[in-house]
């Protein structure tokens, strides 16, 4: 834990940086159920991957511009015209393999919608018991592992064990701010009154 200039107490990484105590104190943790969103976010837990998240979240900006505000549907559209622009934006990391894995996750995102009524519910399925705080924050877990598996199953890439951890910490579906964190007991306020999206089977396969 680290007391800040501001007198507030925080996790070790949520200081130094005035993005990354944004993003501490309001973001992560917090519980998230809009499919944009969700969406995004994986998609950028895959840029991550290899770097730091203080490089993706400073250009979160640039990636939404390029990627169309994350819009599934648009982005599952991209062609080899949008491949070679997004390879010529400095705004963004320019890596082939994550480009297209983005492109090809929209369109896994779709199917997801189409079986279960969202992206929000199937990634909320994966809601773990609830635990009391950590000492120390994971870089996996069995459930995070379980996640990735059934992702890469279905298709999508780009999404391994700690990609998928470090996704659900950041979109609440488990609350790892440490004891003693200021923003825990905000986080876990959030959690108790929000609303898990439930699966609506919308196209059920004969």
């Amino acid at each position: 834990m680290v007391v800040g200039d501001d007198g507030a107490t925080r996790c070790w990484w949520g200081v130094g940086d005035v993005d990354y105590q944004a993003y501490h104190d309001l973001e992560w943790g917090f519980p998230q159920g809009d499919d944009t969103r969700l969406f995004e976010k994986v998609c950028l837990e895959g840029f991550q991957s290899g770097l730091s998240w203080l490089t993706i979240l400073r250009k979160r900006e640039n990636f939404r511009d390029a990627f169309v505000g994350f819009d599934a549907p648009k982005v599952a559209r991209f062609g080899q015209s949008d491949i070679d622009r997004l390879l010529t934006d400095a705004g963004i990391v320019r890596h082939r393999g994550k480009i297209e894995a983005t492109i090809n996750n929209a369109g896994r995102s779709l199917e997801m919608v189409d079986e279960f009524g969202s992206l929000g519910a199937y990634f909320w399925s994966y809601e773990p018991e609830r635990r009391t705080p950590p000492s120390d924050i994971p870089a996996t877990t069995d459930v995070s592992t379980a996640l990735s598996k059934d992702l890469k199953a279905r298709g999508w890439k780009f999404v391994g064990p700690t990609t998928a951890y470090a996704f659900m910490q950041a979109m609440g579906l488990v609350n790892d701010h440490l004891e003693g964190c200021d923003a825990r007991l905000a986080v876990e306020t959030a959690r108790a009154e929000f609303k898990k999206p439930e699966i609506k089977i919308v196209n059920r396969k004969s």
